[in-house]
């Protein structure tokens, strides 16, 4: 097997300035060797795992790290910067930046090593030989784990040893407090075992404790064994991707944070543990505090931050059946014209024909409509599985169900989810015999849920709800004129506030659920939703290539990358320019989305593909309007970034040579050429 590292995967003086500079300058040498095929494209998955959680650790530590298809091999690179490189770290910059690619389908045997590598980073005296290392090869060789050659002061040191020191007695009263604990995180790789290792070598320090991790990482998981978990008294999660067979630490004191929690504080983690469980305190059979679906479960989490994370879990199940049906029957549309919805399905079965474009357009109408008539159950079913766990699935699904039966729609289905998710929660508070627990997931829960569920959304809330769902179509198809306007202005700012985060996300799933009975106007507000989402990156993009000196060389290549994604409907391609300079990015994207959502309502575009950007334009009604509303948005976005940003430099090109104050922002002034990006 080739080396993971070698001394040409080493760069002990590393210049760059920023993380993105650092992981480009490392993955070229990944390039080089033929490990990485694609540089942007893997730069790409880097940037979209950073955006998930900073990578930065305490102590100096930065590991940017991705899966990615455009990696050949499992591979290593190591930078040691002079300077220290932002990674997003609570204690400052980093100075040791390990970037880790991991191909698509790395075998378990390389995940381990990785794996390995992040534990020793947890190691004091690792961190200070690679500090201390002279050369490429040295540093290459301790962080694959090969024998040093012994110093001849070590060896003298050797021959005679200190004596081995007297363990003092231990009080017998004391008894030993048990912790078992999970790490997990989205890669899998390198968080997941350096908060294992912080929190084993934690317990091992802490006088009467005894704590034992199980790493949920990407080669799979070792389950601790039953005996262990039944016999422990605390529980620490320290995850931020869903905790796999949750309910076997059930009834346990359970400290729920997030996988960097794990590797900073662990010392505090045992502690709130330990007084969780001098205090009673335990969760249900299954824990209510957090669910599968918490991305950084904290136990602190207000209820409108439970109530958000409950919502997208249910959004982020119900968005592929979303895309898969509305481009199916879209495409059924665009191949066999509106007239197909009028084949019936009885002819379709008995007299297909292959060489018809009729019956190939019907069939991908119909398979269309299969995978949309699953939207509002998948909603409402995982919405009460991220409050429940999986015995909120069943009533869930037969919210939804009857959302769907009472016409209640895309709304019935959301407050059916959060109440059946809700019912099961009070189910699981009761408690009840040791001989009745082995059946009440599997009988109990979801009879006695249904039940509940069923009589109130058939006799309580169901015909409420379909009345203010038909109120709101209603709404939609009645939009004309300044209120259609208005409408996709507020969706406009909604897509390009965060650029991908909650309020784009919310502004998104009002959009989708409006296909699922599909209306004039909610196809209105979907093509302007998607036509907003596209102005950010695409206004980015022109932006670096139009003036080009008002951006670091790293931005001007992200820029290239952004054309892609900004028409491809990827919001998130501008998160690296709003991250370097926010105050002058995100005004200006909600500016040019405000304005390509009021003129998409304007010219009554129409859309039913809830995803795909320019790849569905001859799906889109008004199609050429359609384009001159994303093309103006993204000039006015692009133009007020460069005219902020412009603003920003003349005190420079005035040969002012001080650094420029502004409040909250520090702008350092340089040579005319070498202007420094501002940061915020």
């Amino acid at each position: 097997m080739t080396e993971m590292i070698t001394a040409d995967l080493v760069d002990l003086d590393l210049s760059a300035g920023t993380k993105e500079a650092a992981a480009r300058s490392l993955a070229e040498r990944m390039v080089t060797l033929g490990r990485v095929t694609d540089l942007d494209g893997f730069l790409a998955d880097v940037a979209a795992r950073e955006a998930q959680m900073p990578t930065g650790l305490d102590g100096g530590i930065g590991i940017p790290h991705c899966r990615s298809e455009h990696v050949t091999e499992p591979t290593l690179a190591f930078g040691r910067s002079t300077e220290g490189i932002d990674f997003g770290a609570p204690d400052g910059p980093a100075d040791l930046i390990f970037l880790i690619a991991a191909p698509a389908g790395a075998d378990d045997a390389h995940l381990t090593i990785l794996s390995s590598l992040a534990r020793q980073l947890m190691d004091e005296d690792f961190k200070s030989a690679l500090r201390a290392a002279t050369d490429a090869e040295a540093a290459a060789a301790l962080i694959r784990g090969d024998e040093p050659t012994p110093e001849p002061v070590a060896a003298e040191e050797a021959e005679s040893p200190a004596p081995e020191p007297v363990e003092p007695e231990q009080p017998a009263a004391a008894e030993t407090f048990k912790i078992v604990a999970v790490t997990s995180c989205p890669t899998g790789i390198a968080h997941t075992y350096m908060a294992a290792e912080s929190l084993e070598n934690t317990g091992r320090d802490t006088d009467g404790v005894e704590l034992v991790v199980e790493t949920q990482g990407s080669s799979g998981f070792t389950r601790l064994d039953p005996a262990v978990i039944a016999a422990a008294d605390g529980v620490i999660f320290a995850h931020d991707v869903p905790v796999r067979e949750k309910e076997r630490f059930a009834g346990k004191p359970t400290v729920d944070v997030g996988v960097k929690a794990g590797v900073n504080r662990p010392a505090e983690l045992i502690a709130e543990v330990r007084e969780k469980a001098a205090r009673g305190e335990t969760t249900g059979r299954a824990d209510a505090s957090s669910t599968p679906v918490d991305n950084s479960g904290e136990s602190t989490d207000g209820y409108g931050t439970k109530l958000r994370k409950w919502l997208m879990s249910g959004v982020s199940y119900m968005v592929p059946f979303v895309a898969a049906g509305g481009l199916l029957i879209a495409l059924g549309f665009a191949i066999g014209g509106y007239e197909v919805a009028d084949v019936k399905v009885q002819t379709l079965l008995n007299s297909f024909d292959w060489g018809s474009t009729t019956s190939w357009a019907a069939l991908l109408f119909y398979t269309g409509q299969a995978a949309f008539a699953f939207l509002v159950p998948v909603l409402s079913g995982y919405i009460a599985y991220g409050m429940a766990d999986r015995p909120g699935l069943v009533p869930g699904f037969v919210a939804g169900s009857i959302a769907v039966t009472t016409n209640a729609g895309f709304l019935g289905g959301l407050i059916g989810g959060l109440i059946a998710g809700a019912v099961v929660m009070a189910i699981q508070k009761v408690n009840v015999p040791a001989v009745l627990r082995g059946i009440m997931p599997v009988v109990v829960i979801p009879l006695l849920s249904s039940i509940v569920v069923g009589f109130l959304m058939f006799v309580v809330i169901g015909k409420p709800i379909a009345s203010l769902q038909s109120a709101l179509t209603d709404w939609l198809n009645s939009l004309s004129g300044a209120n259609a306007i208005v409408l996709g202005v507020i969706l406009g700012l909604m897509m390009c506030f965060d650029l991908g985060g909650p309020l784009n996300k919310v502004a998104y799933a009002f959009a989708v659920g409006g296909l699922a009975n599909p209306t004039d106007g909610s196809l209105k507000v979907m093509a302007a939703v998607m036509a907003a989402g596209m102005v950010p990156p695409l206004a980015m993009a022109l932006a670096t290539t139009v003036r080009g000196k008002l951006f670091t060389k790293t931005e001007r290549e992200n820029g290239k990358a952004a054309w892609v994604l900004g028409a491809s409907f990827i919001t998130e391609g501008a998160i690296p320019f709003a991250a370097a300079d926010p105050l002058r990015v995100i005004p200006a994207s909600m500016a040019g989305g405000a304005v390509t959502g009021a003129l998409s309502m304007a010219f009554d575009a129409t859309l039913r593909a809830p995803h795909g950007g320019i790849f569905v334009v001859p799906l889109i009604g008004n199609a050429w309007l359609y384009l001159v509303a994303i093309a103006a948005g993204t000039c006015v976005t692009a133009a007020l970034t460069v005219l902020l940003k412009s603003v920003r430099k003349q005190p420079a090109a005035a040969g002012q040579p001080e650094a420029v104050q502004a409040p909250s922002q520090t702008v350092t002034v340089a040579e005319p050429e070498a202007v420094q990006p501002a940061k915020v």
